[in-house]
């Protein structure tokens, strides 16, 4: 952590505002944004920290983030999960229910987490979790402060957070609507998966792939739109994987249903075809698919089918990836520290901008959190979360040099375009690159 002036102004020719990207001076007082401006040379010096034509935009909001803590805190905790985000221009985790234990099914479990989380070094926001029967503690964690609630439709990996079914939904929607919050779901249907054969290859990634097909985020997604259109509810499809899916996604946003999706920065990076065998990094669920999914994913965020973008930052100790077995291997990807130089080396080449970048990864984020009023924006009034990069600069992703826990990343050894030189969190320097 770094001291920061009580009140200082950051000045860049390049800030990305909801006017577009400009030359500002962005004044900070107490943690907050005082006012925006145009550059003024009457300020003294010393008050002023000016980068220069380094782009100043609103710190990310990463709303799909395992910490793990307490009760798996060998696998990733805050105080590393804190310092990766901070590394990678993350202002705010929204953090996942599952994988701690307990999970974050009951207020008990929810004061659990915060109390593990203090002294964290960027924001922590919180999702409950839905799982069979607890429908009656959904009220008491929205009271406490949760912002919205996660489920799996398939088998989630830990026994602690069993899947719903059609019924469990049932008696969730009702309640989530009243509240105004979303249902996050990891969509895919398990009469849709397929059963691995005892003889399968687990070294080949095909397997995994096989087992995991189309058709289960896309039957998973249908359900979720007929559910969506009967109760009117928020609903917002977590890491999606597949182009199937998208002609629901559109449909449904033209019928006027408030559902809302999002996808994560490797299946935006990776494709099938470039997974070697044994290289159980790259195992996720859903799967990374071919390259021409991958593409159709980077339109569906030109055009507005998905929403945004977030990392899934799922990681594990090293020994839990069975190296060489898809199959026995734990499905997760780590990249908490890198979204923003991820997402920025596929969007630049296709086109993205400055302000489109922030969209997918600040304001919409913000919205589906439900903490817009507070960040996710440069602008008067709002949380002094900012994050300073240089877009130009390739570099090479070394893992030893990481800040999460375990060092294991699908994206080790791949040249990544962006690069985060400073992160402030309510106006306090939380990470300089050295």
């Amino acid at each position: 952590m770094h001291e920061s002036p009580a009140q200082y102004t950051l000045r860049s020719t390049r800030v990305v505002l909801s006017s577009g990207v400009q030359p500002a001076d962005i004044h900070v007082a107490n943690g907050r944004i005082l006012s925006v401006t145009a550059p003024s040379l009457g300020l003294p010096s010393a008050n002023v920290h000016d980068v220069g034509d380094l782009v100043v935009m609103p710190g990310l909001i990463d709303t799909h983030v395992h910490v793990n803590e307490p009760g798996r805190t060998e696998w990733e905790g805050f105080e590393t999960a804190g310092a990766a985000a901070a590394a990678g221009g993350v202002t705010t985790i929204v953090d996942m229910p599952l994988n701690s234990i307990p999970p974050t099914i009951d207020v008990p479990a929810l004061e659990a987490k915060r109390r593990a989380a203090q002294g964290t070094r960027v924001n922590v926001e919180y999702w409950g979790g839905v799982v069979p029967g607890n429908w009656r503690d959904l009220d008491p964690l929205v009271d406490a402060g949760v912002r919205g609630f996660k489920c799996f439709l398939s088998p989630s990996g830990v026994s602690e957070f069993g899947n719903v079914d059609q019924h469990d939904l049932i008696a969730a929607l009702p309640i989530l609507r009243r509240h105004g919050l979303p249902l996050l779901v990891h969509a895919e249907w398990p009469a849709s998966l397929r059963i691995i054969p005892v003889a399968a290859d687990g070294r080949v990634y095909s397997t995994w792939l096989e087992a995991r097909p189309d058709e289960a985020e896309r039957d998973a997604v249908a359900l979720l739109v007929a559910l969506c259109r009967e109760f009117g509810a928020r609903i917002h499809v977590v890491h999606v994987a597949s182009a199937s899916v998208l002609p629901l996604l559109r449909e449904a946003r033209a019928e006027g249903l408030p559902i809302t999706a999002e996808t994560c920065p490797h299946y935006l990076s990776f494709s099938a075809d470039e997974i070697h065998p044994g290289a159980t990094a790259f195992k996720c669920a859903p799967p990374i698919r071919d390259a021409a999914t991958r593409e159709a994913l980077w339109q569906a965020l030109a055009d507005g089918t998905l929403d945004l973008i977030a990392t899934d930052h799922s990681p594990c100790p090293a020994e839990l990836k069975l190296f060489g077995d898809f199959v026995q291997a734990w499905g997760g990807i780590a990249s908490l520290e890198l979204g923003l130089a991820a997402v920025w080396t596929g969007a630049s080449r296709r086109g993205f901008g400055f302000e489109q970048l922030s969209h997918l990864l600040t304001a919409a984020p913000a919205r589906l959190a439900g903490l817009a009023s507070r960040t996710g924006s440069i602008a008067s009034g709002l949380d002094a979360d900012l994050v300073v990069w240089n877009p130009s600069v390739e570099w090479v992703v070394d893992q030893r040099r990481l800040h999460q826990r375990h060092k294991l990343t699908a994206y080790h050894g791949r040249t990544l375009r962006g690069r985060v030189i400073e992160t402030y969190v309510r106006g306090r320097l939380v990470y300089r690159e050295t």
